[in-house]
């Protein structure tokens, strides 16, 4: 048996996961009552594959630019160091079904995009690792499987 951990992801068992998937990882209540849903967004499947750098990065610029105009209260959209997905953070929002619709338009925005948003060295941190043909082709395998987000783990 693993002994529990702090980190809720550590406690995931990674093999019996099915990616694609969006998956509620908690919510936290702060002392005013607001509630923050972190989600889980698994683009690839663990220890199975992974997003090259240079589109994550991209897909990442894409998709934080982009989230905030198709759903309120954001509070942030990151890679995860596996290379295999984002965590969201939305402040009061439990509508699982309002994440998937923002998620998808936000990925449809992906594939219509001319250019990665604060690509330059001004804005950016490492402006010289960027994809949007890899950021294109992330969503597109993502959106090709919409129908899937919902299914966490392996029958």
């Amino acid at each position: 048996m693993v002994e529990k951990m702090n980190v809720e992801s550590f406690n995931l068992d990674h093999t019996k996961v099915k990616a694609p998937y969006v998956r509620l990882v908690g919510v936290t209540t702060g002392q005013s009552g607001d509630k923050v849903y972190k989600y889980d967004v698994r683009f690839c499947q663990p220890n199975k594959e992974h997003m090259d750098m240079p589109g994550l990065h991209s897909i990442e610029h894409l998709m934080a630019e982009n989230i905030r105009n198709h759903i309120d209260n954001v509070l942030d959209i990151g890679p995860m160091g596996c290379q295999t997905g984002f965590y969201l953070a939305i402040l009061n929002n439990d509508s699982f079904e309002a994440i998937i619709e923002a998620l998808a338009k936000t990925l449809q925005d992906v594939l219509e995009a001319d250019e990665v948003p604060a690509c330059n060295e001004v804005q950016c941190g490492w402006a010289a690792n960027h994809s949007l043909e890899g950021a294109k082709e992330i969503a597109s395998r993502m959106l090709d499987r919409k129908e899937e987000w919902h299914i966490v783990f392996a029958e």
